[in-house]
C-alpha cells in the first residue's frame, strides 16, 4: 500500500503499472473478440491506453505504435471542452476522430470513458481503432480527390455517446447513418464495451489500492520514465544530426514530398526539429501533428532501452518542433487521410537516418512503403449489400535487416502486433479469392544482413467491384542501411490477366468485372551492411530458399555458385568468389 504523504514504494508502483497495462490489453482483446469486421477483429488495428485525470499517458497495451500517442490529444481536448459543464462524469463514454483536435485521420475512432472518484476524474480508459469507412466522398475512408477535410468524412471532436450511464440513441444513430460499413455499429459498440470494461477494471484497482496510491504510482512511473530517458540521451555524443527522405508523390501527382529533420543532442536534452520539411499548399498527403508526434515517439522508442516505460515521461522528454503549415503539421481543413501512411512513416525513416551516426546498430527504419490500402467496393452477389474489403489481408513486405539479423516475418515492427486478416476469413465475408501470396525472389535488399523479400499477391473478385488505392514506394523504396542496398519497389497491375494496366499513382475506383484480378508485388526490406561481407554459404542458402536468384548472388553479393538450383547441388566456388569480391572492392577503392 502507499505510504502517507503520497509516497509509494517502487514494488507497488510496478504492480499498479502492470495492472493498468493488463487492463489495456484486456480492452484491446475485447474489441478483437466482439467487433464485426476483419479490420478490427482480425488485424488488431487498435490500441488501448490508460490516462490520468489530466490526460497524461499512464500505461498502454501492445498495438499500433503511433496510436499510443494520437489517443492523448483528443482526450485533453475533451477534458478542456467539458470543463465549463462540470467536467466528465461517471458513466460518460465519448467518441473522437477529428484530426484537428489531436487525432490522426478520420478512420481512427477513439472511444474513451472516465473513472471518477470523489467527483474528480482519476483515470481514463481509451480504445482507438481504425474503421473501414468515415462517410465523405469515397468509400473506405481515403478520398484522393477530396478538396478539404470535410470531403474526407465526418468529424467528431468530442461527442458523448453515453451521458452519465445513459445511452444517447440519437447520437449513436447519427454516427451510424454517416458510415457506409454495414457492420459499423457493431464495431463501435465493441469499442464502447471495451471502454466500459476498462472503467470497471480500473475501478477495482482503485478500490484495492486507494486513490492516493494510484495517483502516486502514476506520477512515480511517469517521473521514472523521464529520468531513464534523460540518462539514455546523456550517453549519446552531443551534436547536430540531420537527414531527409521523400515520398514519391501525393495522390494527385505532386512529386517528391520532402521530410527533413534536425536532431540536436545536448547533454540529456533531445530536440527533434522538422523545420525544412515540405511547405507546399494543396498537397493531398499531410500528416497531422498528432500522427507526426506518434511516429517520432515510436521510432525513438525502438532505438532506446525497451525497459523504459512508454508513458508521458518518455514523450514529454522530447522537445518537438513541427512548424505549422508544413507537411507534418497542416493548417486546419487540409486533407490528411493519406498522411497517416505517408509522409507519416517517413518521419521514422528520417529519424533513423539522422541518428545512424549516433546509434548505427539501432538505426533501422522499420517502416513500410505501402501507400494507401487496396480497397474493393461493390455489392455482394448473395445479399445485395454493399461490401468494403479494406485490403487488410495477407501479405509480406518491407521488413528491413538490422545488424546481426536478416529481415524476416510478414510486416515491419512499426505495425506493432497488427495481424493481417487471413485469406480464409476475408473470402468468407467478401466475394474475393486469394490466388497467390508468397515471397518474391530478389525483392529483399542485399546486405551483410539481407532484407526480407516482399511478396507477390494475386486477388480476384467474384462480383463487379471498384479498386481504389494509392501507390508509393516505387521511386523511394525501403532504404538500405550502412551500405546495404534498397529493397525492391512496389508494383501493382490491375486486371493483370485480362486487360493489364500498371498503377503509377492512384487507382480511383478502377472497375473490375467479376472474375478479374489485380497483381501486387510488394517491395522488400532494405539490407544492412556491405553485401560483399555476407557469408557466401548464407548466400547459397538464400538461393536454395529462392529468396535470391543465382544471378543476383553473383551480381549483388559477388558469390559465384557452381551446380544448379534445379538439381539442388549448388556449391560456392570459393576461389572465384574471393577473386570477384576483391575486384569489386578494388573498383570502389577499398582494400580487400
Amino acid at each position: 500500500m502507499g505510504a502517507a504523504g503520497g509516497e509509494i514504494d517502487p514494488v507497488t508502483v510496478e504492480v499498479i503499472r502492470g495492472a493498468m497495462e493488463t487492463v489495456a490489453y484486456e480492452m484491446a482483446t475485447h474489441v478483437s473478440l466482439t467487433a464485426t469486421t476483419p479490420i478490427l477483429n482480425q488485424s488488431n488495428e487498435r490500441n488501448a491506453t490508460i490516462l490520468d485525470g489530466r490526460g497524461a499517458l499512464a500505461a498502454l497495451s501492445v498495438g499500433i505504435p503511433q496510436f499510443m500517442l494520437s489517443s492523448t490529444l483528443p482526450i485533453r481536448f475533451a477534458l478542456d471542452f467539458f470543463r465549463e459543464e462540470g467536467g466528465l462524469a461517471a458513466g460518460d463514454v465519448l467518441v473522437a476522430n477529428d484530426p484537428y483536435h489531436g487525432g490522426g485521420h478520420l478512420p481512427d475512432y477513439n472511444v474513451f470513458a472516465p473513472v471518477v472518484r470523489d467527483g474528480e476524474v482519476l483515470l481514463i480508459a481509451s480504445i482507438q481503432c481504425h474503421h473501414a469507412d468515415t462517410g465523405g466522398g469515397m468509400p473506405g475512408g481515403y478520398n484522393p480527390e477530396a478538396v478539404d477535410i470535410w470531403a474526407e468524412g465526418v468529424r467528431f471532436p468530442a461527442l458523448k455517446v453515453y451521458d452519465r450511464g445513459r445511452e444517447r440513441r440519437d447520437v449513436i444513430y447519427t454516427i451510424q447513418v454517416n458510415n457506409r460499413t454495414p457492420t459499423f455499429i457493431g464495431d463501435l459498440r465493441a469499442q464502447i464495451g471495451a471502454a466500459q470494461l476498462g472503467v470497471r477494471r480500473l475501478g477495482q484497482l482503485v478500490d484495492r489500492y486507494g486513490i492516493g496510491s494510484v495517483r502516486a504510482a502514476v506520477d512515480h512511473s511517469i517521473a521514472y520514465a523521464a529520468r531513464r530517458f534523460r540518462e539514455e540521451v546523456a550517453s549519446w555524443p552531443d551534436g547536430v544530426y540531420e537527414a531527409e527522405c521523400f515520398v514519391d508523390h501525393d495522390p494527385v501527382g505532386n512529386p517528391d514530398i520532402r521530410v527533413h529533420v534536425k536532431i540536436t543532442v545536448a547533454g540529456e536534452r533531445l530536440r527533434v526539429d522538422f523545420s525544412g520539411s515540405d511547405t507546399r499548399e494543396g498537397l493531398k498527403a499531410y500528416s497531422t501533428y498528432g500522427n507526426t508526434r506518434g511516429y517520432v515517439v515510436a521510432q525513438l522508442a525502438s532505438m532506446m532501452d525497451p525497459s523504459i516505460p512508454k508513458n508521458e515521461g518518455f514523450f514529454d522528454s522530447i522537445e518537438l518542433i513541427v512548424p505549422e503549415g508544413c507537411v507534418l503539421n497542416p493548417r486546419e481543413g487540409w486533407t490528411v487521410a493519406a498522411g497517416t501512411h505517408h509522409p507519416g512513416v517517413e518521419v521514422g525513416e528520417a529519424i533513423a537516418k539522422a541518428l545512424s551516426r549516433v546509434l548505427p546498430e539501432r538505426s533501422c527504419p522499420q517502416i513500410y512503403k505501402l501507400g494507401g490500402p487496396n480497397v474493393f467496393v461493390g455489392r455482394h452477389p448473395e445479399t445485395g449489400r454493399l461490401f468494403i474489403d479494406h485490403g487488410v489481408d495477407s501479405l509480406a513486405a518491407y521488413c528491413n535487416a538490422v545488424r546481426g539479423q536478416d529481415g524476416w516475418g510478414s510486416m515491419p515492427s512499426s505495425f506493432g502486433n497488427l495481424i493481417r486478416a487471413t485469406a480464409e476469413v476475408n473470402e468468407s465475408i467478401f466475394p474475393v479469392r486469394h490466388e497467390w501470396c508468397d515471397y518474391e525472389t530478389d525483392t529483399g535488399g542485399a546486405g551483410q544482413w539481407r532484407g526480407c523479400p516482399g511478396s507477390r499477391v494475386v486477388k480476384r473478385v467474384l462480383a463487379p467491384a471498384g479498386l481504389s488505392t494509392w501507390m508509393v514506394g516505387m521511386k523511394y523504396p525501403m532504404a538500405g542501411v550502412e551500405g546495404g542496398l534498397d529493397g525492391s519497389p512496389n508494383r501493382l497491375t490491375v486486371r493483370f490477366d485480362t486487360r493489364p494496366a500498371p498503377v503509377t499513382n492512384i487507382a480511383n475506383a478502377v472497375p473490375h468485372d467479376a472474375g478479374e484480378a489485380f497483381e501486387y508485388v510488394y517491395g522488400g526490406g532494405g539490407g544492412y551492411g556491405d553485401p560483399l561481407d555476407r557469408d557466401p554459404e548464407r548466400v547459397r542458402d538464400d538461393v536454395l530458399d529462392e529468396y535470391v536468384s543465382p544471378a543476383a548472388a553473383e551480381r549483388d553479393y559477388g558469390v559465384v555458385l557452381r551446380g544448379s538450383l534445379e538439381a539442388l547441388d549448388l556449391a560456392v566456388d570459393e576461389q572465384a568468389t574471393r577473386r570477384l569480391r576483391a575486384q569489386r572492392r578494388a573498383g570502389r577503392g577499398v582494400r580487400a
